[in-house]
């Protein structure tokens, strides 16, 4: 299975929370982020976003159809969000739209089996890839992008 994660990109503050809109550079990194994942993404691919203004509009750069969950939401818990996913048994491929800090942990516990919290830039994708080798599973990093850099 592949599990793709894609923090919101740079958006503006306010209140409510989930009202906040992306600012110009926002819209910036998720076109370019859009623009790395059609040429890179699984050609099958399940897209869970989060119900806050700002991830779907970073989801809608690419313009391909999502789903819109709670479960990736403001309120998500790590395992609530690998629930979501179908992490790993759902095999195939699935890209989540959300936010900081339950990337970071989902991350953390993916990579460390632990529920520190990792830094994700906003406007970042990080790309997880469960396989097995030699009857052993293996949780693989396959890439971090930085939506600035592209």
């Amino acid at each position: 299975m592949d599990l793709l994660l894609w923090r919101h990109a740079d958006a503006s503050e306010g209140s409510p929370d989930i009202a906040r809109t992306l600012t110009p550079r926002g819209l910036k990194q998720s076109q370019r982020m859009a623009r790395w994942l059609e040429h890179h993404a699984p050609a099958e691919l399940r897209i869970l976003v989060s119900p806050a203004t700002r991830t779907r509009q970073t989801a809608e750069a690419w313009g391909h159809h999502y789903e819109i969950s709670p479960a990736v939401g403001l309120d998500a818990t790590p395992q609530g969000l690998l629930d979501a996913a179908g992490w790993p048994e759902a095999g195939g491929a699935v890209l989540v739209v959300s936010h900081q800090p339950t990337l970071g942990q989902v991350a953390s516990t993916l990579l460390r089996d632990e529920e520190s919290v990792l830094s994700f830039k906003k406007g970042s994708l990080w790309w997880f890839q469960q396989r097995e080798r030699n009857g052993e599973k293996q949780t693989v990093l396959k890439t971090v992008i930085n939506a600035d850099l592209i």
